[in-house]
């Protein structure tokens, strides 16, 4: 989740975020070696973007580097730590409407409502398990990889914005990571103070449905109006079309492995029709089960190269066992190699 990324225009077509969302980062390297300008321009950056409130870097670069600055400052979970000095104010209006929510849940249905149209080429949102709120988070291009650094930095940042806005010692119940787990976890675990997972189809925090409903204050409706209608203007402005295939292979991201991905249920979150969700995605030349398809492919392929045991990226990718994972994975290549 980038911070300060949402008010600014994006470069047409592109995934992309504010230069001077890499000022923490910077400042980092800056502390502890001299490589700071050499790292920037081996992605192509200049530290004077970095000055310029307008500037803008394709997110594939930001997430990179960011990467890279964990290797240079010879700290793996620098994401992390950054993320614990997140403030509202780092996303603007959207931090400032988190903060005046009534509830938890109000707070994150808010940032799913607008987070995902300010920073492009990713899946957030929420859902309900066993009455308990599930907040995601997830890059969609798989290309962009590595990304350990911009995913424990967006969760670690989500959970500080609970504490500083409802509760200070308030924490999940779980928190799910799509990377695999590192060596040293014991910095993730002081965060989080609750059960860890590795190698999940998204980023996950999973909120006490008592917690994530409890009322902590009486919102202004007037205000949370004001504020609302703010940010959908500035959103207007810089959102780019998504196709429907995008849109559902977010649903299908957000949802696998955790809620059953089907017609319908993709259909009722997009208020459309299911007649008209087969139409749509047929004119983009693909279906839900090619979709869904997809995806899991893309999951797969990544937890098979990190050598994690096929049980668990069956359980992950919501197979009832290795056997039926297999069969599946057999699928996916004859649909691969068919002509047409």
């Amino acid at each position: 989740m980038a911070v300060a990324s949402e008010m600014n225009r994006q470069m047409l077509g592109i995934a992309s975020i504010r230069a001077s969302v890499l000022a923490p980062l910077v400042d980092q390297i800056d502390r502890r070696s001299g490589k700071t300008d050499l790292l920037l321009a081996s992605h192509g950056i200049l530290r004077s973007q970095l000055d310029d409130p307008h500037a803008m870097i394709p997110m594939a670069r930001y997430v990179a580097i960011f990467e890279d600055a964990a290797l240079v400052a010879e700290e793996p979970s620098l994401g992390a730590r950054l993320g614990t000095l997140f403030k509202p104010s780092d996303i603007g209006p959207i931090g400032v409407l988190f903060s005046i929510s009534g509830t938890i849940r109000i707070g994150f249905e808010r940032l799913a409502k607008y987070v995902n149209t300010v920073q492009s080429a990713t899946s957030s949102g929420i859902f309900e398990e066993e009455g308990n709120l599930v907040w995601t988070y997830r890059l969609e291009d798989p290309t962009m990889w590595p990304r350990r650094q911009d995913s424990e930095f967006s969760l670690v940042a989500s959970c500080q914005l609970v504490r500083s806005c409802f509760a200070k010692s308030w924490k999940p119940l779980e928190v799910h990571f799509e990377h695999m787990a590192p060596r040293d976890r014991s910095v993730l675990e002081r965060i989080f103070r609750c059960p860890l997972k590795f190698g999940e189809t998204a980023n996950r925090i999973i909120v006490a449905g008592s917690d994530a409903n409890r009322l902590y204050r009486k919102e202004d409706p007037a205000l949370s109006a004001v504020l609302e209608h703010h940010v959908a203007e500035l959103v207007d402005k810089t959102r780019l079309p998504d196709s429907i295939k995008e849109r559902v292979r977010g649903l299908i991201s957000i949802y696998l492995g955790h809620k059953p991905v089907t017609l319908d249920a993709i259909a009722a979150d997009l208020r459309i029709s299911e007649r008209t969700l087969q139409r749509r995605l047929a004119e983009e030349g693909t279906s839900l089960r090619d979709l869904i398809r997809e995806t899991r492919a893309t999951i797969a392929a990544t937890n098979m190269q990190a050598d994690v045991q096929m049980a668990r990226i069956a359980e992950v990718l919501g197979y009832a066992d290795s056997t039926a994972f297999w069969r599946a994975r057999k699928s996916w290549e004859r649909h691969i190699r068919k002509p047409g």
